[in-house]
């Protein structure tokens, strides 16, 4: 059951992804809209789930699957990477939050400089 509640969320995330994109893509702005937009609304799904079902109720696996790992895992990991780095902070550890900060945006920034061909703008 918690397959399919991931690959249900999951899909229905990318399907927002995708509709936010078509929704964007007609802006002027530089900044890739699209994806910010994404990555907000992911993490204040993802904010939103901790402050009103993991605390307040005891709310079941398969619910936080489909929500957490399927919609916003669909929709952004950005979400997931932000909470872990606030689990980090809120637990003190600043060095280990800071380091997976600079590693995330390094190495996976490195993988594009390193992969992407030259001759492709």
């Amino acid at each position: 059951m918690n397959f399919l509640a991931v690959f249900i969320g999951g899909g229905l995330g990318s399907i927002l992804r995708y509709v936010l994109g078509l929704l964007f893509q007609k802006t002027n702005f530089s900044l890739p809209v699209s994806t910010l937009f994404a990555n907000v609304l992911a993490c204040i799904v993802f904010a939103f789930y901790f402050k009103f079902f993991a605390l307040k109720l005891d709310s079941s696996t398969t619910f936080k699957l489909f929500l957490l790992t399927g919609i916003c895992g669909g929709l952004s990991t950005f979400s997931t990477f932000s909470y872990e780095t606030f689990a980090l902070l809120k637990q003190g550890n600043l060095i280990w939050a800071s380091l997976n900060i600079i590693l995330n945006l390094l190495l996976c920034l490195s993988m594009f400089y390193l992969l992407h061909p030259k001759s492709v703008d």
